[in-house]
This record gives C-alpha cells, structure tokens and sequence, in this order.
C-alpha cells in the first residue's frame, strides 16, 4: 500500500524528469552558468533564516504554553496557531501596504523616528523571512507543544537529583525528547520555504520557485522550468535525507507509567513576560493582518460588494480542502506504519519520493498531473479530479510527517502487549495504534486542510470551468489593487479554519 502511495505521489516527478531530460548538455552548462549560483544562494539562504525564525517563535511559544498555568493559556494556543488560516500571498500583501509611508506601520515609523525614508524596506530576503517566519512557525509550534504535552516528568526529576540544574534541563532533556516533532515541524516550514510562491512573487525575490513560473507563464519554455524543478527537488530531498540520517538511529520514546507533567504555576512576573512574547509574536503573525481584513472587509460590507458569487466561492475551498485533507491523511498512513515499523533504506526512501509534490512549485505540479491525466485517464480532463489529485499529491508530505512524529514516540512494547494477548494486526492497528496516535492523525488532517484550502498554483491552472476558489478570488483582486474584495475573501479564509481548529483545540484538551 505504501508503494502504490508512494507511485501516485511521484506522478509530477515523471513530468520534470521527462521535460528536464530534453535539454542539451550545452543548455545546462548556460544555464548553470548564467543564474543557477545566485538562485541556489537566494534559496538555501532563505530557507535556513526561515527554518531559525520558526524555531525560535514556535518552541519558545510552545514551551511557555505547555509547560506553566497562567491565566488565559488556552486562549495563548488559538493565538498561536490562528497564522496558519493566512497565506502566504496574503502576509506579503498586507505588509508592502502596511510598511509604506501612509501605511499603517510607516505612520508609526514615522511618528517614533520622524522620517519616510528610514522605513524598513521588505523587497528582500529579510522581508520574506519576516512573511514565511510569521506565517509557519505554527507548524514547529503544533508538534512541538503536543510532544511537550505527553511527555512525564519522571527524566527531569531523574535528571536534577542527578544535580543538573533546571536551567539546563530543557537543552540536555526536553530539547533532545523533542527533536522528532521539531525535526518534523522544520522540514515541513524548510520544503514550504522552497516552493512558496506567493510571498516570493509579491516582495520579487528571486529563488527557484518564481524563475520556474516566470520560465513557465512569461516565457513557455517548460523544458527549462522543469531543469530548475529538477534541481529544487534534489536540493530539497538532499535535506530530508540528511535530516532523517542524523536521528535514523535513535529512539524518543520514553516509558509513561508515571503521572503527566505537572503545570507550575507562573509567577506575576513570568506571566508579564509570557504574555509580552507571545503578545509580540500575536501582534505581527495575527492581528495586525487580521486589522487590516477586517478594515476593508467593512468597506466592501458598505459598499454591497459580498454577493452571491462570493458565497459559492467559499464553498468551493472547503469542500475542496475538506476532501483532500481526507484522503491524503488516510492514504499517508502506510507510509508513516512502514517507516516506523520497518525501517531500512527503501523505506527511507518513500519517506523521500512522497515528500516531492510538497518541494515541487504549484505550478508544475499542477502541469505533471495534466499531462498524466491527458495521457491516461482524458475522460476526466476540465473536472475537479484534476485538482483534487494534485492538492492531494501537493501536501500528503504535511500527514507523512505528522504521522511519522506521532507513531516514533509510541512505544513499541504496547504493540507488542496487543499483539501477545490475541489481536490481529489489523485489530491492533484499529485498536491499539490509531487510538494512541489520534493526535498525530488530527493534526495531519488539519496541516492538510489548511493548505490546500489556501493553494494558489496549482488551482489557476487546473481549477474547472468557472470553478473559482477564495484563493483564486484573492489573488486576481489583489493583482489589480482592489483591495476591498480582496480582504473579504482572506478574512473568510480565517473564518473558514476555525472549526478544524477547535479539532485541535478538543484533541489537545483531551490529552490534558
């Protein structure tokens, strides 16, 4: 099952290899030399500023949450994961407005420092690490916070009778216990980084993603953009490769017959500086961007702007998301079982080959899978097929990685418990796996969700006929500078989320 998973997964890769295999020896060594060095600079480096930003906001954040009570925690969580429901696209959009002179952001700039001329410039790599930080650093926040909450206090006690001070607990204890679920939430905010389009195209900063639609939309030299896509899966699969070598042979799994970890109340001053971080990371991941939808929602509200059309807009994306998250969380199962309970190379590798439709760009994506459905299946060609098959090939990496976090910290001794008092393999798995790794499964299905709810690509080429999604609606508003239809469909894109969310939400209280 997971081979044939893994086939399905790798549809796009049979395009890029075929398209990349037409160039000429002559036409790689032009193209290395003209603009490979600096596409592989712009893009290496801005996945690794990304990848420290999300560590930094998403672990300090979850540790804060999960390990101290203080008033208003549950509330700090839904604020912590709320960026996720805003694309990408949508972040960049928002802060070019927000960092001009008569923006919101430049008028304060301007009011502490008195001068236009020294706002902050984001049409570079730092404005796109700041966009991608604030929009992905929740993915590092969810696993990290659910492995934090399960884990027992038993190894830090043993630790500090052990004379290790607490200070030094969470780097030689807790950040080691964590490193699967931060190991997994990097990879997916890494692979994002690599194939994000909209936050890239918006500030134009050049990395393989936009050279590869620019080759694809301005130019129609597909032969070229699939090379370059050839290129970004490699550099993007080298990644998890090296990742998954340097933990292939440890174990994270700790016994849990104690009593859970027990909440410390927080101090009147460590509560000051809890809310004044996760107050800060708020205020510029959520509720500036959310301000600024509800602002112009209001004047599209005003000016009867929210039709019908609209309406059938937003059920489009949820539907559309609700089914392919469906489907890739059940279909990602075998491959994150198989992994966990056999490993060796060739398992690794379907680790590797099914994580491609997440490195590859939406676009050609979208592409691999048209020319696939043309060549085998064209009774299905201009129909929602298409595009269901592609989001689910695009994001079935965001339920491997959740479910693969989830089953290496389950410990194996409670399979095999099953498995001796009498339960079938499939008995056990239904019984025993599925019940101890829900909140794996939970979190795989809503990662899925809300990105395929707020895919761009892949919908403009393969959406049918008069087919438009809020993500469609989005960026064709956004394009031509007519911001009050654009904000409506964006705040319904946050509006939307909510009720997977409270999903998370219940399953983290659970656990509790």
């Amino acid at each position: 099952m997971a081979v044939l998973v893994v086939v399905l997964a790798s549809i796009p890769l049979w395009f890029v290899l075929f398209e990349s295999s037409q160039l000429s020896f002559e036409q790689w060594q032009q193209l290395w030399s003209s603009r490979l060095p600096e596409l592989l600079w712009n893009t290496l480096s801005l996945a690794v500023l990304v990848a420290i930003g999300c560590f930094v906001l998403g672990v300090s954040a979850a540790w804060w949450i999960a390990r101290h009570d203080f008033p208003g925690r549950q509330y700090a969580i839904w604020l912590m994961v709320l960026p996720l429901t805003i694309p990408t696209y949508v972040f960049a959009h928002i802060y070019t407005t927000l960092f001009e002179a008569d923006g919101w952001i430049g008028i304060v700039w301007q009011y502490l420092f008195g001068s236009a001329d020294t706002i902050p410039d984001i049409y570079n790599i730092f404005g796109v690490t700041m966009v991608l930080s604030l929009a992905g650093f929740s993915y590092v926040f969810l696993l990290a916070h659910s492995a934090l909450s399960v884990s027992t206090q038993t190894l830090e006690e043993a630790a500090q009778i052990q004379g290790i001070r607490k200070a030094q607990v969470f780097w030689r204890i807790n950040l080691p216990l964590l490193r699967p679920a931060i190991a997994a939430g990097l990879a997916v905010v890494v692979l994002h980084a690599l194939s994000d389009f909209g936050a890239v195209s918006m500030l134009h900063f050049q990395t393989f993603t936009l050279s590869i639609y620019l080759q694809m939309s301005g130019r129609f030299d597909y032969q070229s953009a699939a090379s370059l896509s050839l290129l970004l899966i490699t550099l993007s699969l080298t990644f998890l490769v090296l990742e998954r070598f340097f933990r292939a042979r440890q174990r994270y799994y700790s016994c849990r017959q104690t009593r859970k970890h027990t909440l410390k109340p927080a101090s009147p001053i460590k509560i000051a500086a809890i809310w004044f971080w996760l107050g800060l990371i708020t205020l510029f991941s959520f509720a500036l961007p959310l301000a600024w939808m509800l602002s112009w929602s209001w004047e599209a509200w005003t000016q009867d702007l929210i039709n019908q059309a609209f309406w059938g807009y937003a059920f489009n994306s949820l539907s559309l998301a609700a089914m392919s998250a469906t489907i890739a969380t059940v279909i990602a199962l075998p491959i994150a079982l198989y992994n966990n309970r056999q490993r060796s190379k060739f398992s690794n590798t379907l680790i590797q080959v099914s994580s491609v439709g997440f490195v590859l760009p939406g676009p050609v994506v979208a592409l691999g899978i048209l020319t696939f459905i043309i060549a085998v299946f064209p009774i299905v060609y201009g129909g929602i097929f298409a595009l269901l098959l592609a989001l689910i090939i695009r994001f079935l990496p965001l339920a491997v990685q959740s479910q693969d976090a989830a089953m290496q910290q389950l410990t194996p001794s409670i399979e095999q418990a099953g498995r001796i008092l009498g339960a079938t393999p499939l008995e056990n798995l239904r019984r025993v796996i599925i019940p101890m790794i829900r909140g794996g499964l939970a979190s795989a299905w809503v990662l899925v969700f809300i990105d395929a709810l707020k895919e761009l690509p892949a919908t403009l080429i393969l959406r049918p006929t008069g087919f438009d999604t809020l993500p469609v609606r989005i960026w064709i508003e956004a394009s031509e500078e007519m911001l009050e239809l654009a904000a409506p469909a964006a705040l319904m894109l946050v509006v939307g989320t909510l009720p997977v969310l409270w999903i998370l939400m219940k399953n983290g209280n659970r656990k509790h």
